[in-house]
Parts: C-alpha cells; structure tokens; sequence
C-alpha cells in the first residue's frame, strides 16, 4: 500500500469520527435542550394525572403574579424559627395547622410553577381539606372537601411578614441558607439576588395595607384555626384602589367565618351560597375564592379553562365522608322523625326552604359576617371583575343568613356561621347553655357530642390552640335558638337527634 492509498484511508477514518462526534454532540445538546426547556418552561403549573393529588397541590393562578419563590418559602421555617408559634408544634408549617404530607415539597393547598425560580401558591385544598385523629386513624385521616378545621391562615400570613422585616430577609443570607442544602447556579444566584428585593418589599406592601384590619388583634378578634374574613381583606388589599374614595364603616370589619365544606357542589347549583346567601353560582363562588387566595383577574383568564375543569370535578366527585364510628340505627331512627318536624324543610336538599336566606331578626345570629358584605363591596367586586368571561353578576346584598344542607354535618364542627358553638350537642342547647370560650384547631374526635374535643390548650401534635371567646364582637353564639330550632327538646329527644344528624 502506497503512502496516498494510507492517507485516504487514515483521513476516512478522521472524516468518520468526525461526523459520529458530531451527532453525539447534536444529540446531546438536543436533549439538554429538552431538558431545560422542560425544567424551565415558563409558567408551567406541575399538573398531576389523578385529579385528586391535582385539587390537592394544583394551580389555581395564585402562583403567577403573586406566586412566592418556592426554594425561600420552604426554608423560612428553618432560618427564622423564633416567629413560629411559641409552642411544642413541628418546626415547619405543620404549626399553621397545614398538613404535610411525605414527598411534597409544600404542605397541601400550595401548587408548585415551574420557572427558572419556581414559584409556590395557595390554591383551594388549603381552607378546604380538613384532618380527624380517631382511635383508627391515630395519626389523623385526612379529608378532602371538609372545613379546614386546623389551619391557621393569618398567623401564617403574619410569619411571612415578620420574616420579611428581619434583617436576615436578604439576597446574599438566603441564597448561603440554601446552599447549605444544593448548590446555586450562577443564573439562579444572580435572580434570586434580583427576586429577594422584590418578594421583601411585596410582603411589606401587603402587611402596610392590612396594618390597619388584619393585623390589629387588640381591635379585631383573630380569626384562628379553621376560620377566614371571607372579603374584608380584598377592602384593603386587592380593592385598595377601588375602595380609596370609599368609607369603611368600622362595623364593616368583624366578618370572620368558619369555612365551609365544598362536597356535593352539584347539588349546590342554584340555592343560595356563602354564608349570607349572597351568590346562587357556584363558579362566581369559585373564582371568587381564588381571588381571594391571590390570583389576579388577569391571572383566571389564563387559568380560566383549568378553574372550570376543576369546577366540574368538584361538583362530580367530591362528597361527603360516612361516620366512622357505629350508630346506634334504633336510636336514628327515632331521630329521623324529629329530623323531618324540625330541620328538613330548611335544611334537606329535598326541603323547599333550603338554600333561602332567612332574616337576621329571624335566625338572631351574630350579625358580623352579615354586614362586612355591603352594597358598595358588591359595586367594587363588579367593577373589579368587568370584562372578564367570569365576570361577577350574581352578587347581591342580603338580610339574613342561608339555610345550608347539611351533608357531611359529623364533620363540620364547630357550628354556626361564625364556629361559635362547639359540637352539635351544644347547638341544640339555648345560646345562654352554650360554652362562653372553648378551643379551636384541635383534630381529635368526640363522637359523644359530635365534633372535636375543645377542652385542652394544646393539640396532640404539639401546637397550642386557640381560644375562642364568644363575648368578642363577631364571634356571639347566641342564634338558632327556641322552638323552631329544636333547642327546647328533652334530652332524649336531642340525643335521638343527634344520632339521625351522623348519617347525613
């Protein structure tokens, strides 16, 4: 073989190692393009397949405009342990009252954005999934569509606040903070030197707005565990603009409420909604509850088609849990009777009154929750919501409170509007009978009065409960009282009653 018949050769080979390198590169840098428009894609909720996991951790809009850096919000806990609650509780957001569940990254109620920086937010699951500890479920079952009967939104609200006005709240002591758990690319570290300024300064704009209302607990009693403002936080904060030339009567402000259950929203459609009855939609209802937990209207008309699929899954598929201690069936029977003369017109999805608003002279309840919804909230919330697809146009005011079904009533506790009465065997006790102050948050069951034990100042995971004192304005459990109510039965007639009141 002569030296030119070498050369070709030796340079075919060059030419074939040349070109295989050459795909392996393109191949590679094919799928790391992948990978990263995966991993960064913008504005990519995580969605999951069973749509249980999805109503649980999925996005609902308040992780875009709003959404919280996901990475910063999981370590506060760990950085400024001195603002959770002074207490034996878990020393992460399980002492809000949250629950954790193994291998989320949030507690459930947060969904998870993907971005460069993903971004964590509030969705629905976090005021409406509620937990019970029972002799079989020791640890505490977890139910999806019940009151969030734990969770503690404002003093996890007040502990990103007083996180953001610590000296420690800046780029370079957070971003050493989570390095000590992986190691920050250059990208990552220059815009979380840009996003912590940011995030520090939206947390201050937001506690200066509700300086006046949701942080002054020396006028305003707290709303604890298992209990919401449902609209005079949008008067101060996202209203603010709208409300600048507006009056806020102070009898305005004492509007907290127990949150309610959202089983059975098919069979919703059409009564009269929310506590006062204010709203027959139960979409409006549900769009307005995501502004309320953070999305902007811009926000929902991106989100729109996802809120309605969500909507729809609720309505088919979430329902009420059974009782899960024995009945006594000769017992309920007997109860059923008295059901039917005393609760079923109002209160049966069959009744002809239920879903009706009955007047406030009537049902003698606690008038708060009544008057924080005023005719020029319902002006703002048009003007807000205006030229939206989901625009708000079934608000209205009302003069009393709704009959509400009362599906799933083992596990709504505590009672009233406003949670003021503890279990049911209380309810049907005249308002003057009732506890004065008793405890709220707690999980532990007490099947003998039907709702949870109230008695003691801590919970069995640790955290200290609050009490709730119902001579505080807004928190009466006076109501739903004298012949009409069933509160002048005998006690064998009530305890009958109550038995009935388990199946449902």
């Amino acid at each position: 073989m002569d030296w030119q018949q070498r050369s070709r050769q030796i340079k075919g080979r060059d030419t074939a190692w040349y070109w295989l390198a050459f795909f392996a590169l393109l191949l590679a840098g094919s799928l790391g393009l992948l990978w990263l428009a995966d991993r960064y894609a913008p504005n990519r909720p995580v969605v999951y397949d069973d749509p249980l996991q999805n109503f649980k951790y999925g996005s609902i809009g308040t992780d875009m405009d709003n959404g919280l850096p996901l990475e910063i919000v999981r370590l506060l806990p760990r950085i400024f342990p001195e603002y959770l609650p002074d207490d034996d509780s878990p020393r992460d957001y399980r002492a809000f009252g949250l629950i954790q569940e193994d291998g989320q990254p949030m507690p459930i109620g947060f969904s998870v954005r993907r971005q460069i920086i993903d971004l964590t937010g509030p969705n629905c699951a976090i005021c409406h999934t509620g937990k019970i500890t029972t002799p079989s479920h020791p640890q505490g079952q977890v139910i999806v569509g019940m009151p969030s009967n734990t969770t503690d939104l404002q003093a996890f609200f007040s502990f990103l606040f007083n996180c953001a006005e610590d000296w420690r709240f800046n780029p370079d002591y957070l971003i050493a903070a989570m390095e000590q758990e992986r190691e920050l690319g250059a990208l990552e570290k220059t815009l979380y030197k840009l996003i912590v300024p940011v995030l520090q300064g939206q947390l201050l704009a937001r506690k200066a707005k509700l300086q006046t209302y949701f942080m002054d607990t020396s006028e305003h009693p707290r709303w604890g565990p298992g209990r919401v403002d449902t609209f005079n936080t949008f008067k101060f904060d996202q209203f603010a603009a709208l409300y600048r030339n507006k009056t806020i009567s102070p009898d305005e402000l004492y509007g907290t409420v127990d949150m309610p259950p959202i089983w059975n929203q098919d069979k919703r459609e059409g009564l009269w909604l929310h506590w006062d009855g204010n709203n027959d939609s139960v979409s409006e209802r549900n769009f307005s509850a995501a502004l309320a937990a953070g999305a902007s209207p811009d926000n929902l008309d991106d989100m729109e088609q996802q809120l309605y699929q969500l909507v729809d899954w609720i309505k088919t598929s979430l329902k009420p849990p059974a009782y899960p201690f024995p009945i006594d069936k000769t017992l309920a029977a007997r109860g059923q009777v008295i059901y039917r003369q005393y609760c079923f017109d109002c209160h049966d999805f069959n009744g002809n009154q239920v879903g009706t608003v009955v007047p406030l002279e009537q049902i003698n309840a606690d008038r708060g929750r009544l008057d924080s919804y005023t005719d020029t909230f319902r002006e703002v919330q048009r003007e807000y919501t205006a030229g939206h697809n989901w625009a708000f146009t079934r608000f209205r005011k009302t003069d009393g409170y709704a009959n509400m079904p009362l599906d799933g009533l083992w596990a709504r506790a505590p009672y009233l509007h406003n949670g003021s009465v503890p279990t049911l065997s209380d309810l049907l006790k005249p308002a003057d009978q009732r506890p004065a102050s008793f405890y709220i948050g707690g999980t532990e069951y007490d099947p003998g009065k039907v709702g949870f034990r109230h008695d003691r100042p801590v919970a069995s995971d640790g955290r200290a409960l609050m009490r709730l004192d119902t001579a505080l304005r807004g928190n009466g459990n006076y109501g739903h009282e004298g012949e009409r109510y069933g509160t002048g039965l005998d006690d064998d007639d009530k305890l009958a009653l109550v038995e009935y009141l388990k199946t449902l």
